[in-house]
């Protein structure tokens, strides 16, 4: 009998949902219409790249839904990856994401919640005097200190919050979704009432692109990338699985209703956001580089107060991202030290709260660790292009068990939709090589360094076993 304390399922259908939106709706809403604008120069072209990268993230995510049969367990990617290809491949997975890809994002979003705070409260930086020492002249730790503080702050507080039960961390989640989401509708309303008509205008006087004056496919494809870094995040509900009640049924549901439902906020806001002001004015704000897109256009529809409702509600929405991502990610440390593949300590579960405390505990400190050196929008520049070798394999890994009879759920469209999947997220690594060798070559890095730890680990439980056994 197993008397060791155990993760809740407790978890409905409704907050599933809400945790799949809650972790994909943070920042990239409102801001990648500007770089967008510069790429594609065109509205029309602008509002194909969010429904064409909208579409090929639903292609992943019908593929993933046909996943989740695999278990009831949580882990998400690695548990997918751990019975579809092996112990090994799961841990490099599993190691990315510590290192990299979520406790990044984590990071990420949150330093961009400190940095809309600052916005309207201007934090006073308290190591300003030291902000030009360096580490390699390429970490500054002093930098930006105070909206750094703030931020690690937030990482803290959203952790000893989820500390403390699954429930509380959902209950929140629920709360900031629904703000999240009433705000984006009210910025919609208001921009369809108060807006002009600025993309008719836009046509009339810049007419579409043609290809003969730009590399169009090349440029969608940019843009796209652009897109894609708002639309990640739908694959967080499955590392939280096994607190998710009747995971076979809830979390595909979750995972396509969740990502459709951002998917028509992303595309209409946008539409708004073109309907009040000309795209030669998106197009400055980039060449600005310190403005946000969205924050600009309500100043336009609503003078004086425009940017302080838009910066309240980026800083709902990626307070809410953080705790989404922060809840979701220690379950798979969690699932990997129970299959004997990461450190034996991320495997405990606290006794009352049922919680993976040590997970959520060695993530806040990684987490602030690189919000204080700085570097995590270089790391989250590794994001797009790491997640899609590993979605990727998860759609492959789909055709794989389906034709070995391992799973029999119906999955839509297949095998052409998961087919389709796996060759953009191909062609999209292949080109990333091409125009960003170094960015590869580094987050390549880190990939490999797992290999190591890997043996290092398996060498380690095998002793104990031994030890154990004498």
């Amino acid at each position: 009998m197993n008397t060791k304390p155990q993760l809740n399922r407790a978890l409905g259908l409704s907050t599933a949902i809400l945790l799949v939106i809650s972790s994909m709706i943070g920042s990239g809403v409102f801001k990648k219409i500007a770089p967008m604008s510069a790429t594609l120069m065109d509205n029309n072209l602008i509002l194909l790249a969010w429904v064409l990268a909208g579409v090929v993230s639903m292609f992943g995510v019908f593929s993933y839904s046909g996943l989740a049969s695999l278990t009831e367990e949580g882990g998400g990617q690695f548990e997918y990856f751990r019975i579809i290809y092996g112990k090994f491949f799961a841990f490099l997975f599993g190691w990315t994401c510590f290192f990299v890809i979520q406790s990044a994002s984590i990071s990420s979003i949150a330093f961009v919640f400190s940095e809309s705070v600052n916005n309207l409260f201007n934090f006073k930086n308290p190591t300003e005097g030291w902000k030009e020492v360096s580490i390699f002249n390429y970490i500054f730790p002093f930098q930006n200190s105070g909206v750094k503080i703030f931020a690690i702050l937030a990482i803290v507080i959203l952790t000893i919050i989820n500390y403390f039960g699954v429930k509380k961390g959902g209950l929140l989640n629920d709360i900031f979704s629904y703000t999240k989401i009433g705000g984006i509708l009210f910025l919609i309303v208001v921009g369809f009432l108060l807006g002009g008509d600025a993309g008719a205008d836009d046509a009339a006087t810049n007419p579409i692109i043609k290809p003969e004056d730009f590399n169009l496919i090349s440029a969608m494809f940019t843009a796209m990338l652009m897109a894609f870094w708002a639309y990640d995040g739908w694959i967080n509900l499955a590392y939280i699985g096994g607190e998710v009640k009747n995971p076979k049924k809830n979390i595909p549901i979750a995972i396509i209703g969740g990502t459709a439902i951002v998917m028509i906020i992303y595309v209409v806001v946008n539409y708004v956001y073109m309907r009040v002001m000309p795209i030669n004015n998106f197009i400055e704000i980039n060449n600005a580089g310190n403005q946000i897109a969205a924050a600009e256009v309500a100043r336009e529809i609503l003078p004086g107060i425009g940017f302080t409702i838009i910066s309240i509600l980026i800083m709902i929405c990626t307070f809410g991202a953080t705790n989404a991502s922060l809840m979701s990610s220690p379950r798979i440390y969690h699932r990997m030290a129970t299959q004997k593949l990461f450190f034996k300590s991320f495997g405990k579960v606290h006794p009352k709260y049922h919680t993976p405390h040590i997970s959520l505990f060695f993530q806040m400190v990684w987490c602030s660790v690189l919000v204080i050196s700085g570097t995590f929008d270089q790391l989250t520049d590794m994001l797009i292009f790491a997640s899609f070798i590993f979605y990727g394999a998860g759609a492959l890994g789909l055709i794989i068990m389906k034709r070995k009879g391992k799973i029999t759920a119906k999955v839509f469209g297949y095998p052409y939709v998961p087919a389709i999947f796996v060759l953009f997220c191909i062609c999209l690594t292949i080109n990333n090589v091409i125009t960003a060798p170094e960015l590869s070559l580094t987050g390549l890095s880190f990939f490999l360094i797992g290999i190591p730890v890997y043996f290092y680990l398996k060498k380690q439980y095998a002793n104990n076993k031994n030890e154990t056994t004498e």
